[in-house]
């Protein structure tokens, strides 16, 4: 097995992973918040919070370090920490929130702003998303896998890994960021090649990879859905086959993160010959933080040795405002006192500087004993105009219930709450290539999302009071992409649209 052998044979140690299996989340996450607070506590950050004052907590009782740190730290949202901090990492400015200078910086592709993100990437943080790769990588030994696969190549669909100079630093996707620097040992697997990873026209990429695909032995594909179901149907349509595994017939492994598979899948089977493992990852631009780790589950498992310390915020009322901005006096728990099946918005300190630093993301664990967990959606990307509390996940079952009934492929759709007569309505944008009757649609949506959620079953006899649902061309959402600038890499499509951006959108299909 030539991966795993390559691992073993440079040194690579599974330490990490046996002190995770072994040790207590609590302990493993206490030490982690200690080693980050001791290697920040010089920076502007650290002396400004007091850093050494909190560490002395960790001597004193069980969880005094945290009350003290919560106490002395505010949560911070992106604009809050960059206004404060960041920006001044930005300038160059040495020794803001971790030591020395920040030399690049990912572009996040949120969905939500107009504007990207500047998340800082320190070296640290780079060899911690290294660390927890292979984490997986090793984790591949779980599974029933034949040779071939560990011996094929692996295509990694990302940004560019040209990245733009701005003086002091360097900016661009955070996979391209990786990509350029990844370890000697691992060049000979990887696929496209520097070369062709570099290219910033994301067409032209496109067109390099379907050309060389025919000669490239490829076991393992990684990337956000929509775009690896382009390429793959590109390559098909190319070399006039039948499926991607007359191209590649030792493929077995997709990995993607980023949104959900579910509305995928149906596109994705028409292109395989034979079935294959679908593997999650939450790879976001702060840091790595979950992977599936197992064969058979949907959850992932939290990465909590690792430059990662995790707090966790009920998403409620109590806790967040309707917009889904948090409050400043927000509860917030450790590892130790989640609970399985409630809904939880992350708060991350990590080894790139952030610091209490809110994600965006919302979580639900399935198991606190292996800490795993997954993915609901977003704080600001989910619907509750009258109390009907939908999530993306709720979103996203309701559209692959429909694929699969009425047997069409809807890889795109967004959502938007809006005024109807005196109360309220749900508008659905639904992209597919298939022809479907917008009226059956509407039905079995609103009938499986009822099946779901009983919030909105409630809420749709009272203040929700009708559906929309307009069919559009898949291309129409890949054109609204394009004229954002956010072609590739790991861009996608906003799920909930809202305000200025559903004018624009709205602008845009008319």
């Amino acid at each position: 097995m030539a991966i795993l052998g390559t691992l073993l044979k440079n040194g690579i140690k599974l330490r990490e992973n046996l002190e995770q299996e072994y040790s207590s989340p609590f302990e493993l996450q206490k030490k982690e918040l200690k080693e980050l607070m001791i290697t920040a506590s010089q920076t502007e950050f650290g002396k400004y919070y007091d850093f050494h004052r909190i560490l002395g907590r960790f001597r004193k009782g069980h969880r005094d370090f945290y009350a003290t740190y919560k106490e002395s730290v505010p949560i911070h949202d992106y604009n809050k920490i960059y206004k404060d901090w960041w920006q001044l990492a930005l300038k160059g400015a040495k020794n803001i929130c971790w030591p020395g200078r920040v030399k690049y910086f990912a572009l996040s592709s949120g969905t939500s702003d107009a504007s990207s993100k500047h998340i800082p990437v320190t070296k640290e943080m780079t060899k911690a998303i290294q660390r927890t790769s292979v984490r997986q990588i090793i984790s591949l030994s779980k599974y029933d896998l034949p040779p071939e696969v560990f011996e094929a190549g692996i295509l990694m669909i990302g940004g560019s890994t040209h990245l733009n100079s701005k003086g002091s630093y360097f900016e661009g996707d955070l996979s391209g960021i990786q990509a350029a620097r990844l370890p000697f040992w691992f060049q000979h697997f990887y696929k496209p090649g520097k070369r062709i990873a570099s290219t910033r026209n994301w067409d032209k990429k496109l067109e390099e990879i379907v050309e060389n695909a025919k000669g490239w032995d490829i076991g393992i594909v990684v990337g956000v859905p929509a775009w690896i179901q382009i390429l793959l149907e590109k390559i098909i349509e190319r070399y006039g086959v039948n499926n991607i595994h007359d191209v590649w017939p030792n493929l077995l492994i997709y990995v993607h993160g980023g949104v959900s598979m579910d509305p995928y899948r149906k596109g994705f089977e028409k292109l395989l010959g034979r079935p294959i493992y679908f593997i999650e990852t939450y790879l976001a631009s702060e840091g790595f933080i979950a992977y599936q780790a197992l064969p058979k589950r949907k959850s992932m498992r939290l990465v909590l040795n690792n430059g990662i310390f995790y707090e966790f915020v009920l998403f409620d009322d109590r806790n967040f405002h309707p917009s889904g901005d948090i409050k400043p006096d927000a509860e917030t728990l450790l590892i130790d006192e989640v609970e399985e099946g409630k809904e939880y918005a992350l708060l991350l300190s990590t080894c790139a500087g952030a610091w209490r630093y809110l994600i965006g993301d919302v979580i639900k664990f399935v198991s606190i004993e292996e800490s795993e967990i997954i993915i609901t959606g977003r704080t600001k990307h989910f619907l509750s105009l009258c109390g009907e509390h939908l999530s993306v996940d709720n979103m996203n079952k309701a559209i692959e219930l429909v694929s699969n009934e009425l047997n069409i492929n809807i890889p795109e759709y967004a959502i938007a709450g809006i005024p109807h007569q005196t109360l309220f309505a749900h508008h659905w944008f639904i992209g597919t290539e298939d022809q479907v009757d917008a009226g059956i649609l509407k039905e079995r949506i609103d009938y499986h999302l009822k099946m779901l959620n009983d919030d909105y079953a409630v809420e749709r006899s009272a203040a929700l009071r009708d559906v929309m649902v307009d069919v559009l061309p898949l291309k129409k959402f890949y054109e609204w992409m394009e004229s954002k600038g956010k072609v590739g890499g790991q861009n996608k499509f906003p799920r909930v649209m809202k305000n200025a951006q559903l004018e624009e959108w709205i602008k845009f299909i008319s």
